[in-house]
């Protein structure tokens, strides 16, 4: 009956207000007229109708009906009012025909505030619905440095390309990594298909994570776009059911992590316990460890490290350990070579880039009893560990030995990627240059620019001292890497970092 539904509304809103007088929030409904900047300090854009999300119409526009809601728009007036008939009546027609009138609310940083339907609103909001249809003017505020701010305005433009209004994040960049996620182009529209495929996946996955979060503060937009980055959108798209439930459940260490954000960095190893003894591996007769590598040895000096690494094992542990070795691995086919690790029993497996991060994560969480450890210093995980080395030490000092040298006081320093830790790198080596020769001036060239001519531009600002890559490729007779002086047209190698990833690996496997 509509009149017992009212007195079950009005003990929410009771219970609400009071919950919110006890913590010191304003019980009734948020005011739009109290939050706004100044008139005239933001524009008006009528949208038309549009589908509102019940969940994110948390006030009225001006004061008047304000007072007769709790915050979460249950209603507190007592029964026998006309408010309350009124109010009944609305229900009992939701039950019979549903309500079909739009509303007329703003919008305002991605809130709704109502201005016509009030009650239609609450009678909607207390029977479950998610969304109700609106007359809507969205209010743009001007653009500041507040993070809030930044993160609306990217939601603006996310909005002009598929008109999606129902999810929101607390992070910056998130809604153009959500476009790259679902495959499209930086500004590529949708169409209604992409819109309605979207709208399901969503909704599916939000139903499961409301049920179970609790007391997880994560949103469910955050939280959706982390399920997205592991499991990807196609996939996820055609998995329903038991197993879509499964693969929430399997992620929900990972919410917490984004939760928390509490990464533990380790500068140093302890002699205390290692790693692996942390991750139960000292029962282990015989470790059979996968090394994935993104090029080969032959063709990339960075794997032509690792690979020095791997066979340093075997000659440290004849007979203890037996190593496999995954070439040509690309983001298309990580997974499956991962999973072909583990189904030819490797039990500890290190993917050495650190675009191979996210499947390394995916994978650890699909086989908890598998140790993964990905080479990379972008990010951490409960499930895997991350390992890199710290260059930029390195960079200081060869930084220091190129403003000694360097005859006209001219440096070109060539880098492959604005990644992780190359501008710490790049960093630390001007500032060594500085240190020994204020003078010295450094020119950043990035080696990934395509038509980019490196050595036409270090002819041309006629840098006598050069930082290039790192390691010289297996079987080339180049000497233009590491630190170099340019001495009559010709490279004179003067110094170059030494990775010894063996060391490394070793003591991880003692």
């Amino acid at each position: 009956m509509p009149t017992q539904e009212y007195e079950k509304a009005l003990k929410l809103g009771k219970k609400d207000y009071q919950m919110r007088l006890s913590r010191g929030e304003k019980p009734t409904l948020q005011v739009l007229d109290d939050i706004l900047p100044s008139k005239g300090s933001y524009s008006e854009v009528p949208l038309g109708l549009v589908q509102i999300p019940i969940e994110q119409i948390v006030g009225t526009k001006t004061t008047g009906r304000s007072n007769a809601f709790a915050g979460n728009f249950m209603p507190i007036l007592e029964k026998g009012t006309e408010f309350s008939q009124k109010w009944i009546n609305l229900s009992k027609y939701q039950e019979s025909e549903g309500i079909q009138d739009p509303i007329k609310a703003y919008e305002y940083m991605n809130r709704f505030y109502v201005e016509e339907g009030n009650k239609r609103v609450s009678v909607m909001k207390y029977y479950g619905a998610a969304s109700i249809t609106g007359n809507v003017t969205r209010l743009i505020p001007p653009k500041s440095n507040d993070v809030e701010n930044k993160i609306y305005f990217e939601f603006l433009d996310f909005y002009e390309l598929n008109q999606i209004n129902y999810l929101w994040f607390s992070r910056e960049g998130s809604f153009s990594k959500l476009q790259e996620l679902v495959e499209k182009k930086p500004k590529e529209k949708w169409s209604e298909e992409d819109c309605l495929n979207f709208h399901s996946l969503y909704y599916r996955f939000k139903n499961i994570f409301d049920k179970r979060k609790e007391s997880l503060a994560l949103s469910v937009g955050d939280a959706f776009l982390t399920f997205l980055e592991l499991h990807g959108y196609k996939k996820l798209c055609n998995t329903y059911g038991d197993e879509f439930e499964k693969l929430i459940a399997g992620t929900w260490e990972e919410f917490l992590v984004d939760e928390t954000e509490n990464i533990e960095l380790l500068l140093a190893p302890t002699e205390k316990k290692s790693l692996f003894g942390k991750l139960g591996l000292y029962s282990m007769s015989k470790l059979k460890i996968a090394f994935i590598y993104e090029k080969t040895p032959a063709t990339s000096a960075w794997t032509y490290g690792h690979e020095l690494g791997r066979l340093h094992l075997e000659q440290v542990f004849p007979g203890e350990l037996e190593t496999f070795v995954y070439e040509h691995v690309t983001l298309q086919n990580i997974d499956a070579t991962i999973k072909q690790a583990i189904e030819d029993g490797c039990n500890l497996i290190f993917t050495t880039t650190p675009s191979f991060t996210q499947a390394s994560v995916k994978a650890a969480i699909e086989n908890p009893k598998i140790r993964i450890l990905n080479c990379s210093v972008n990010t951490a995980h409960r499930y895997i560990r991350t390992y890199y080395i710290r260059l930029h030490k390195t960079k200081f000092l060869m930084g220091a030995i190129a403003g000694a040298m360097a005859e006209n006081d001219i440096i070109t320093y060539i880098a492959d990627y604005p990644l992780y830790g190359t501008i710490a790198d790049i960093n630390a080596f001007a500032l060594g240059a500085k240190m020994i020769n204020p003078r010295a001036k450094v020119y950043l060239d990035w080696r990934c620019l395509k038509g980019n001519d490196v050595m036409k531009n270090i002819e041309t600002v006629q840098a006598t001292c050069v930082s290039s890559r790192d390691m010289v490729f297996p079987n080339e007779d180049a000497r233009y890497f590491g630190l170099y002086y340019m001495d009559n047209g010709k490279p004179r190698n003067l110094a170059m970092p030494l990775m010894h990833w063996g060391k490394f690996y070793e003591r991880i496997v003692k």
